[in-house]
């Protein structure tokens, strides 16, 4: 792949110079409703159209008008503005039932996909993800490697994160001077305006300024986040949450993870801190959670914590056996009809019922997703684990919210990343302030 169409065209928008995709873009980001003017209007009304043909896929200017409740004029004026820059391009739009086929074939508008491209990474135990999107949210590489250890020091993370990037840019036939803006995403206090991490599980240092460190390392602009933000993300730019205003995704892997949409945004919280919903406490004085305190959520769901239960249900010794394998055998033993199994399985889902039911208490969410690789194992959202958060939940005459099981792959959380980049890319190249050069 070539960096051509990063400049802007100079070629006049017309029937003429119509493209046509071999498969229809299916778009990504999320999806408003009409007259919902609360997002749009904090923003040019360049950026809010182009955001909603790249969440529609493809958009006729006059639906356009509609969705964004002005008029044609300034639909075609913010449209030929993106159009000479090179944002967007014509395409061929589909006919509608009892549209006719003379004159001007019917003309709608699309993302240009190699106007801008990001990349993002997810740095976790016991791998590492990374993914290359276009413009238009198509992803164009990934890779996922092995991480060298459960701890990495700041050195580690610079030179695994460039490995991953490389790896990437490779797949999709790119350079590092293609990628606007790199994504990171990692578990911990993660204070992304700032690019500090405060403390993470996953890396031997405190209050490191990662994002500099990396930009510096890389010759990129770096913004991070906490992972569990980005699965969130993903979710509002390409999963269920797309045409939800306010929803929380749960993520349960080798800690526990909230990220919480609000009025179609995510929510940080004013020190970039809110929704650590596995460091909430479920039991005062109870187990020793990693994050140094005692009687957290996490000390009770996460995979560590079922490990340290498992070493004694099965009388295996952790040095000895890798931490996955007893989670296997436990799940197993479970299956089996294993007593101590199943009541460990049945502990961590009651208390993940009650940090859930404490979410609806709060939140008020329409739906609630649960995420990450251990979804698979149902002892997790079994009935009894659902009755419970029914009962741990307010009790009025109104529908409770939905819950749903995403058993996502790795992948899903360095697209994460690659959204945060994408959005913050958008709002600076056509957000307030923004010259946007034809």
């Amino acid at each position: 792949m070539t960096t051509e169409g990063i400049a802007p065209e100079s070629v006049a928008p017309g029937a003429a110079g119509l493209s046509a995709p071999a498969e229809p873009p299916t778009g990504c980001g999320p999806l408003r409703p009409a007259n919902a003017a609360g997002a749009e209007a904090a923003v040019p009304l360049r950026q809010a159209l182009f955001e909603s043909v790249r969440a529609h896929g493809t958009m006729p200017r006059v639906d356009l008008a509609r969705l964004l409740s002005v008029s044609p004029a300034s639909v075609t004026a913010a449209a030929n503005e993106l159009l000479a820059a090179g944002f967007l391009e014509e395409v061929a739009a589909t006919p509608r039932e009892g549209d006719t086929l003379r004159g001007r074939p019917p003309v709608a508008l699309a993302v240009r996909p190699g106007r801008a491209f990001v990349a993002g990474i997810k740095l976790s135990t016991p791998k590492h993800t990374a993914v290359i999107h276009d413009f238009a949210g198509t992803p164009l590489a990934e890779i996922t490697r092995r991480s060298a250890s459960l701890i990495l020091t700041p050195a580690e993370v610079l030179a695994q994160a460039e490995e991953l990037l490389d790896a990437a840019l490779a797949q999709a036939g790119l350079a590092r001077g293609d990628i606007l803006k790199l994504g990171v995403g990692l578990p911990g206090f993660i204070e992304s305006g700032s690019g500090i991490a405060l403390w993470s599980p996953l890396i031997s240092a405190a209050n490191l300024p990662l994002a500099a460190m990396l930009s510096d390392h890389l010759g990129l602009d770096v913004v991070i986040d906490n992972d569990a933000n980005l699965v969130t993300l993903a979710e509002l730019w390409f999963g269920d949450g797309r045409g939800v205003a306010n929803f929380a995704v749960v993520t349960i892997e080798y800690g526990v993870g909230m990220g919480l949409v609000i009025d179609n945004r995510l929510y940080r919280g004013a020190r970039g801190l809110g929704t650590e919903l596995g460091h909430t406490k479920v039991q005062l004085d109870g187990a020793l959670c990693r994050c140094g305190q005692r009687g957290c959520l996490e000390a009770y769901v996460a995979d560590y914590a079922l490990v340290r239960e498992a070493s004694t249900a099965l009388s295996l010794v952790p040095n000895h056996v890798p931490p996955m394998q007893m989670l296997e055998s436990l799940y197993r033993e479970a299956k089996a009809g294993n007593a101590a199994a199943r009541s460990i399985f049945r502990r961590a889902g009651r208390y993940l019922a009650v940090g859930l039911g404490n979410v609806v208490n709060l939140f008020d969410p329409e739906l609630i997703l649960l995420s990450g690789e251990r979804m698979r194992w149902d002892y997790l959202y079994a009935d009894d684990v659902l009755a419970e958060l029914q009962r741990s939940s307010i009790q009025v005459d109104r529908p409770s919210p939905r819950v749903e099981i995403h058993a996502w792959g790795d992948m899903i959380w360095a697209r994460g990343a690659a959204v945060l980049a994408m959005s913050q890319v958008t709002s600076e190249l056509l957000g307030p302030g923004a010259v946007v050069a034809a």
